[in-house]
């Protein structure tokens, strides 16, 4: 369903600065797949999500979205097939429209914007429905400006409009890195509905240990943009968040060693 094929990105090539956030990633990730992904701080986890999106233009290699070549489309047109969610709970919406304008809009993503013949009053019923599984008080106050509202609140429903559509690919960026506990398990518990409901082909990254090992059905592990471990099915099932810590603990190790061995080099050769 989502094809990555030997993708390379690299930031500021050529400078002091440069990054090189994705070394020949391939990837295939298959319909209705929950798949999460994890890493150290510059893995190429987040990289990934963007690349997929469209936020910028891979260096080389190829993605495709439900068998279509989607290298070169831009984000915009990208949105037509992707519902996605970022880690601010003020990112994604439009926060001086009301909640149901936020849903108009997000019902005509990547399509040709306008919200008069979005808002008639069949599709604010359907609005007034959704909200109302919230569980939040939302659903009388549709007219209410989205940025009015908490940040848990807000995200549940960015998440509700992401999959308004049903979309062919749903986005998480880290999206309860933000949220206090309580909202934070909210958000996850209505994300595993919906994806559950819908059968979303769902792409997460997360930071949470627990997280990646409560949810999915996949769970890749990046490290310097590329994927060291991919692990599904039974031992997908069996993986505890102590195990994952494990494996961030032994790549921290790695690292001390190999900046050590580097040192010691350097010193050889001054």
């Amino acid at each position: 369903m989502l094809e990555l094929r030997n993708v390379y990105k690299t930031f500021h090539a050529g400078t002091p600065n440069e990054v090189r956030a994705m070394q020949g990633v391939d990837l295939t990730i298959e319909e209705s797949s929950f798949t999460i992904i994890i890493g150290t701080n510059g893995s190429g986890k987040s990289t990934t999500l963007n690349a997929v999106a469209g936020s910028f233009f891979v260096d080389s290699g190829e993605l495709r979205i439900g068998g279509t070549d989607v290298t070169r489309w831009p984000e915009h047109k990208r949105a037509a097939l992707i519902g996605r969610v970022f880690q601010n709970p003020f990112s994604g919406t439009a926060p001086s429209l009301s909640i149901a304008e936020n849903f108009a809009l997000a019902a005509r993503r990547g399509l040709r914007r306008g919200l008069g013949i979005a808002l008639h009053s069949r599709m604010k019923g359907d609005m007034r429905d959704a909200v109302r599984q919230l569980n939040m008080g939302l659903e009388d106050r549709l007219d209410n400006a989205i940025g009015s509202l908490s940040g848990g609140q807000r995200q549940a429903l960015t998440l509700l409009m992401a999959t308004w559509r049903k979309p062919q690919l749903l986005l998480l960026d880290e999206h309860t890195a933000a949220l206090d506990p309580k909202s934070a398990d909210q958000v996850i518990a209505l994300s595993e509905k919906l994806i559950a409901r819908d059968r979303l082909t769902t792409l997460m990254v997360t930071h949470s240990m627990q997280q990646a090992a409560a949810l999915g059905d996949r769970l890749i592990m990046m490290h310097r943009g590329k994927i060291l471990h991919d692990i599904r099915g039974v031992e997908k099932q069996r993986v505890r968040a102590s195990e994952l810590l494990e494996r961030f603990e032994e790549l921290r190790r790695s690292e001390l060693l190999d900046e050590a061995a580097a040192g010691m080099l350097e010193r050889a050769y001054v």
